[in-house]
């Protein structure tokens, strides 16, 4: 089922945009594991709506109430089900969208694949608001992989034409994701930071939108986690990670940028430090095979500018099979990479998680 994912851990997203209510059930999570919920909700929080200018302007809180799997803040092994409210909702916004899909959303698709039926408010289902119950998921797992010592952490790339610094593929260290996280804009360079909220609020002014990228790093991983063909490490990150809305792309180490190189430039060789087998690059990612080497996990996902702009657009009415202008009302991301991060970290936890445990 599409809003399934894994095996010894199994989550489950549910609900839309607009429902009552959102939320995960996450099954397979050990008994006796004592969560911070307190460091969820922080978690949560990064990625909430409404923050600051370059954010939606639809405010949720994203607290999440778990009505199972948790007793006095320790796991009891039965499943974990958490549900977030949804409260700001302006379904009103989207009535005239059920015949006039707008252009790179999902709205044409949903029509054709469930006979219009499909919920078009907010995006239903298909709405960057089910990241929210993926972040809770993932702050779950975080918490179960710090207890083995690894940490995940992410920063923003790019947005649009403008590059962060890029994590060190060989030394990232844990206290360099935190302090990453600790910014209320993840980046890693705060002057490379301030043209992206420029271009942000540039792209916002002329009714428009802007795409980026994010880097994410997994770092403590030990050797030999993993498996090969269909079933690997890239494999399974994908997989969780296109679960994201607008996300388009994925590559991990050197990447599409490693396709230019000669088998000399990209190999990695194999060096002992301390006793211990490592690579002196990682150009690989951290993965070989399916398979974890022990290096830091390195990868970076593309996300699409946000569709729904100010701009006027055109589109073809689903009925009468005219063609019609469309502009789109109420309230979006003039960019969502900066609320993406949390969701690029959740989502490796999750991936990382089902491997490891």
């Amino acid at each position: 089922m599409s809003c399934n994912f894994g095996s010894k851990i199994k989550l489950t997203i549910f609900g839309q945009s607009h429902s009552q209510a959102i939320g995960c059930v996450l099954d397979g999570i050990p008994a006796g594991i004592k969560l911070d919920e307190e460091r969820i909700a922080a978690f949560m929080a990064r990625r909430a709506p409404g923050k600051n200018a370059i954010s939606t302007a639809r405010k949720e809180a994203d607290r999440p109430h778990i009505i199972s799997g948790v007793v006095n803040g320790v796991t009891c092994g039965a499943p974990i089900c958490a549900v977030i409210e949804n409260s700001d909702t302006r379904s009103g916004d989207y009535d005239k969208l059920r015949m006039l899909p707008r252009p790179a959303h999902s709205d044409f698709a949903a029509f054709m694949k469930h006979n219009g039926f499909n919920d078009i408010r907010g995006g239903g289902n298909f709405s960057g608001r089910m990241t929210a119950p993926l972040c809770f998921a993932g702050a779950v797992c975080i918490q179960i992989l710090e207890s083995k010592g690894i940490h995940v952490g992410a920063h923003i790339a790019s947005i649009g034409l403008t590059d962060d610094e890029r994590f060190d593929p060989v030394n990232v260290t844990k206290e360099e994701l935190d302090s990453v996280k600790a910014k209320n804009l993840p980046v890693i360079d705060d002057e490379k930071g301030e043209e992206m909220v420029s271009a942000i609020g540039k792209a916002r002014s002329e009714g428009d939108s802007l795409g980026g990228t994010v880097e994410c790093a997994v770092i403590g991983m030990p050797a030999g986690i993993g498996d090969p063909i269909f079933d690997g490490m890239e494999n399974k990150i994908s997989s969780i990670i296109f679960g994201i809305p607008a996300v388009k792309g994925i590559e991990f180490g050197s990447g599409f940028d490693g396709s230019r190189l000669k088998g000399s430039e990209n190999n990695d060789e194999f060096i002992s430090v301390n006793g211990e087998i490592k690579t002196k690059t990682n150009n690989h990612g951290g993965i070989l095979g399916g398979i974890s080497s022990g290096m830091p996990v390195i990868f970076r996902c593309a996300f699409k500018p946000t569709p729904s702009i100010a701009k006027e657009q055109q589109t073809v009415n689903i009925m009468t099979g005219e063609t019609e202008a469309l502009v789109i009302g109420g309230r979006h991301d003039p960019c969502i990479v900066q609320r993406a991060v949390p969701c690029v970290e959740a989502a490796a936890a999750v991936a990382i998680a089902d491997f490891i445990l």
